[in-house]
């Protein structure tokens, strides 16, 4: 199959021939219909992973159809259109008794503990624990972004955040996952103020129903939201990932409010500025939320089928498995606005 490789972190990606993956016996062997090129998959070719080995394949947010099964699974056949959750859970440790797939002791996940899915085939283990059915219609392009930045901001805003119609939530970084929880809470009848530096993420963000636009580079972000909404977010989410962002979310919540942490760190990021003696005084909840498990997608798929979700909306650029490189590379220099998806 072909597949974009990289030998060494922060190397040369390239498109070239690798050998096609066979299934666990649990597993199965999926061909690729649509992937996103997601922030993390830079964060694992910059070396920020510990799981990842050299040399490697990225690529976690993805659709496709079965092409192989192992001889231990039962529920899935050749041919079946599937996405699949980021965090591939064994199904069987203490956490995935409790339900809670998403946190798993045991976990793989393409693109990192193994080959991923910038490639024709990608191999995913634990099919009858983590394949997720697509609804008949629904384009792979935008089933790939369920798989990691949709399904995460869902979790995040309805189950970590517990959001409710009327409060104010605030999302600082309008990337993927945020303009993504940006319309899961506009449709759970939340206020939204959208926060970030780029005027064209403001934009779409302001598109999908975002009340309040709050430009981060034109003064403190948290004391724009503070005065916008009155006295402060209920329910806040950092995005982006970064120790300004996270501060930022930290301080623009009103008393007893929520932040809820999506956006990976990079290592060694300085946490001597948070607020903390903020979070004591105002009661703040501090909660992080890492993807959602297979078992969940059913509400998330039956709103989208409803039409009360759009994650097609975020997908803003469609491209080839040769130019997927510079795609990702690019991320060096920022995010592009909305979601970038790969058709190999």
């Amino acid at each position: 199959m072909r597949a974009v490789v990289y030998e060494e972190f922060r190397g040369p990606l390239a498109v070239r021939e690798v050998p096609d993956p066979a299934p666990a016996p649990d597993g199965v062997v999926v061909a690729v219909e649509a992937t996103g090129v997601c922030r993390s998959d830079w964060h694992a070719w910059q070396g920020h992973d510990d799981g990842v080995r050299l040399p490697h394949v990225p690529g976690h947010e993805l659709a496709g159809t079965v092409a192989a099964v192992g001889a231990r699974v039962r529920d899935w056949r050749p041919g079946d259109r599937v996405t699949v959750p980021f965090v591939g859970a064994c199904g069987t440790c203490p956490s995935c008794r409790a339900g809670d797939q998403q946190v798993c002791e045991r976990q793989t996940q393409p693109g990192f503990t193994h080959w991923g899915s910038f490639a024709g085939l990608v191999a995913l283990d634990h099919a009858d624990t983590n394949l997720v059915r697509l609804p008949e219609g629904l384009d792979a392009g935008t089933a790939a972004a369920l798989g990691c930045r949709y399904a995460t901001a869902f979790r995040a805003v309805v189950a970590q955040g517990r959001v409710a119609p009327g409060q104010w939530v605030a999302v600082h970084g309008c990337g993927g996952v945020g303009l993504s929880a940006v319309q899961v809470a506009v449709a759970s009848g939340a206020r939204v103020a959208a926060v970030d530096v780029a005027p064209a993420a403001l934009d779409l963000a302001r598109s999908l129903g975002a009340e309040v636009a709050v430009d981060a580079s034109a003064g403190d972000p948290a004391e724009q939201v503070l005065a916008l909404t009155g006295g402060g977010a209920h329910l806040s989410l950092d995005a982006l990932g970064s120790p300004r962002t996270v501060a930022a979310s930290l301080r623009s919540l009103r008393r007893r409010g929520r932040h809820v942490q999506v956006g990976l760190l990079a290592p060694g990021a300085d946490w001597a500025g948070l607020p903390m003696d903020r979070v004591v005084a105002l009661e703040l909840e501090v909660v992080g939320s890492h993807g959602m498990p297979a078992h969940a997608y059913p509400a998330l798929l039956g709103l989208v089928a409803a039409g009360r979700l759009r994650p097609d909306l975020l997908v803003t650029r469609r491209v080839g498995l040769d130019d997927a490189p510079a795609e990702l590379a690019a991320m060096s220099s920022g995010a592009p606005v909305g979601v970038t998806v790969v058709r190999p």
